[in-house]
């Protein structure tokens, strides 16, 4: 009798355990087992973070870093009071190991390139953890939907996953629409200007400047990428020789003085005053780190390159946008602060 009950209770055991555990095949093709219902996750890497806030806020056990104090507006109220961790991607990995096991993650999300060989540091500090991992294998902004619906079957949230997934997906094909019917000669060559000084940019094949490829291809300086870190050295004078017909600025301090500097005066682009500020309210609409919000970047880029052929109102986009992914009303106040045109 007692072997019997032993049995049993051994078999209960097993019964439970497979009850609330799962075997996923995550994006690297790794099985992977999990908790049947995910409660609590941490995203070690700013771009996995960043999506995690657009799809499950409730979910995150803390944060890669501190929004800025203007920046918290935008985002939902469930991340004011969540710790900071840090990453573990990078050279630094810089996470606090001690705050993320005491805040007990069910899982880890890690973001990754599709190609990408896994990180062998960040792999073997994860292994120490003993919490399960999932990576989520993304190459460029085509890669999102299938990212977005992984993730919705993974901690069952499929029907916010879709609305997400969709969303990009338009918008993609929307763009893409838009840009095909202008001739290559037709299309605006842009310049990327980053740093203060604007005097810093991108290769055509960087990372850093996809939406400027989905854009028409459209970035005037070509050349190949010298590393990931990007941030090209360029002189005025050859920016002069490029003659770019739109600058799109990521720094607030070049935008302002640009209009203004006699030195900028002989760029078309200043001249026709076809400079435009980037938005960065809570993260960037263009780049670094690129993340979910360059799908709004990117109509935001489109209208402002092929206004006839992409008429879109850019506000409404815009507040649409942060209701759907960030689950907060902006008002018109607020879309002042972001969008300066």
């Amino acid at each position: 009798m007692k072997l019997r009950n032993i049995a049993i209770f051994l078999l209960s055991l097993f019964v439970a355990r497979a009850r609330f555990s799962a075997e996923i095949v995550d994006m690297k093709g790794r099985k992977v087992t999990v908790p049947d219902s995910i409660k609590k996750l941490y995203a070690p890497s700013p771009y996995g973070a960043f999506m995690m806030y657009a799809m499950a806020p409730d979910l995150m056990s803390g944060l890669i870093f501190l929004p800025r104090d203007e920046d918290k507006k935008f985002l939902n109220k469930n991340l004011q009071n969540l710790p900071v961790i840090g990453s573990l991607s990078g050279e630094s990995q810089a996470a606090n190991l001690e705050v993320l096991l005491k805040t007990k993650p069910d899982v880890l999300i890690v973001w990754t390139g599709k190609d990408t060989q896994v990180n062998e540091k960040m792999q073997k500090t994860m292994d120490t953890l003993n919490v399960p991992y999932v990576y989520v294998a993304v190459d460029t902004m085509a890669d999102y939907p299938e990212a977005i619906r992984f993730l919705g079957r993974l901690l069952k949230r499929e029907k916010r996953a879709e609305e997400l997934a969709n969303y990009c997906a338009k918008t993609l094909a929307d763009v893409n629409a838009a840009v095909s019917k202008v001739a290559s000669d037709k299309k605006p060559k842009v310049y990327y200007a980053e740093g203060v000084d604007g005097l810093s940019t991108e290769c055509n094949d960087s990372i850093h400047v996809e939406l400027l490829r989905l854009a028409g291809d459209v970035d005037i300086h070509r050349c190949h990428t010298a590393s990931h870190m990007g941030m090209e050295k360029i002189s005025l004078e050859q920016v002069i020789l490029y003659n770019p017909d739109v600058i799109v600025a990521q720094e607030r301090l070049f935008y302002d003085k640009v209009l203004k500097d006699p030195a900028w005066q002989q760029v078309k682009a200043v001249k026709d005053g076809k400079v435009f500020l980037i938005p960065r309210a809570p993260f960037n609409w263009f780049d670094r780190p690129p993340s979910f919000m360059r799908f709004l970047g990117l109509k935001w880029l489109t209208y402002h390159l092929y206004p006839k052929q992409y008429p879109i109102d850019m506000r409404k986009e815009a507040r649409s946008f942060y209701s759907q992914f960030l689950g907060v009303d902006v008002g018109d106040q607020d879309l002042g602060e972001i969008i300066i045109q």
